[in-house]
């Protein structure tokens, strides 16, 4: 691959000459300036993810939330905020990442099924504002937190509208075997319930699918159910502010084609419009879609070790700085950063933990030597964000670049920094 040929799907990561590059910045001269494993993520391509968004709530009221899970690095968080997003956020930890990082708390959405006393309280103290709430036990805890504090706090409920979104099943969770929301038919009793309580004002209504996902047609079935769903509770007397249609939209991991965002909201608001709700105010909540295809992951190429049914690339990168293939057993590219003539070899690509899980990419034709950096694609979403220490190691770098300047937005942690909080007896 030579000149300016930009990868499937990433337009702001292409190959200039013999090299890849993220927008401006040369990634063979990030790994030698930084060390790998290191992540890189280019704000141009997170910007145009979010402007899709923009476009089809173009005229609309409307309110993207970032769906922070999906990376929670701060100067990415910096980056959507003076964009004028919102948070999503699932934890007393994400919310002060949020703050730390400009963002304003009057657009804060607390999600998830157990939430404690103290990050209800937490939230409350800063002024977020909404908690989607998934169980009447904690509609009752949240009431009763909210009146301590003197507050009521705004809440939407998190329905399930059992719609299957066609993704892997860990990541699916608008389905009645799931843990989250409240289930369909429970739904009117329940905003009955929250409506009754005097620490708690109802707000709106929230629904959230599932993630990676890649046909409309999911969307499409969970919007007519939630919006009978709002028809039937104002009926019996309770507004609803806004419809919150959550996120979950795939992106291009092997050649996926999701619809794009601009796109897909089109049909989803002429639905809308259709069914007399297209004033409403809206709240979204994207992750992946946004951050996703942004980021890549650099490696270095250790060893490679041929064997009798596979052949082996041995990097040092390893599950425990990329999860998702050994959690989901995801797909992601990888590609050379340099790359070198001729067909190559089929490899299995793997990483240096103990654990046979640690791998990268299966099967993968690669004409690589030791001391070659590969690029893992598409690894903006829920790999940083997901990393740990096992094997006491230290998580990577990340760099974010801008045009051609490439900033460090996290230092390299040693090994000292993974026991720094730890003491002997």
């Amino acid at each position: 691959m030579t000149s300016n040929t930009a990868l499937p799907g990433q337009p702001h990561i292409a190959y200039a000459g013999d090299q890849l590059h993220v927008e401006g910045a040369a990634l063979s001269q990030l790994a030698r300036e930084h060390g790998t494993p290191l992540f890189v993520y280019s704000k141009a391509a997170m910007l145009a993810a979010l402007a899709a968004y923009q476009r089809g709530f173009a005229g609309r009221q409307a309110q993207i939330c970032y769906a922070m899970k999906a990376n929670s690095s701060l100067a990415i968080l910096q980056v959507f905020a003076e964009a004028g997003c919102g948070f999503d956020i699932v934890s007393g930890g994400e919310l002060a990442r949020v703050l730390a990082a400009g963002g304003d708390p009057a657009k804060v959405i607390f999600s998830g099924v157990g939430k404690t006393r103290a990050e209800m309280k937490q939230a409350l103290q800063v002024g977020i504002g909404c908690f989607n709430v998934e169980s009447e036990a904690e509609l009752d805890v949240l009431s009763e937190v909210a009146m301590g504090l003197g507050k009521q706090a705004p809440v939407s409920l998190r329905v399930n509208p059992n719609v299957d979104p066609k993704t892997h099943p860990y990541i699916s969770t608008g389905l009645k075997g799931n843990k989250f929301g409240i289930a369909h038919e429970e739904a009117l009793r329940a905003y009955r319930h929250a409506a009754s309580l005097p620490g708690l004002k109802v707000v709106g209504i929230d629904c959230h699918i599932g993630s990676q996902i890649t046909d409309s047609t999911p969307y499409l079935d969970a919007m007519d159910r939630v919006l009978d769903l709002v028809a039937e509770v104002e009926s019996a007397g309770i507004p609803i502010h806004h419809i919150d249609f959550g996120g979950g939209l795939g992106i291009n991991y092997n050649g996926d084609t999701p619809p794009e965002a601009d796109a897909l909201w089109a049909q989803l608001l002429t639905k809308l419009d259709a069914r007399g709700y297209g004033q409403r105010q809206l709240m979204i909540e994207p992750g992946r879609s946004l951050v996703g295809n942004a980021g890549v992951c650099l490696t270095e190429v250790l060893y490679l070790k041929p064997g009798e049914q596979k052949n082996f690339c041995i990097v040092d990168a390893a599950m425990n700085d990329l999860p998702r293939p050994a959690m989901y057993q995801a797909f992601h590219q990888i590609v050379p950063v340099t790359p070198r003539p001729g067909d190559g070899v089929v490899y299995d690509v793997v990483g240096p933990v103990c654990e046979s899980g640690d791998w990268i990419g299966h099967d993968r034709q690669m004409q690589v030597a030791a001391g070659d950096v590969l690029a893992v694609l598409s690894a903006g979403a829920y790999c940083m964000s997901m990393a740990s220490n096992y094997n006491t190691r230290g998580r990577a770098a990340e760099i974010l670049v801008d045009g051609t300047k490439a900033h460090l937005i996290r230092q390299r942690e040693s090994a000292f920094d993974t026991f720094a909080l730890e003491q002997l007896v």
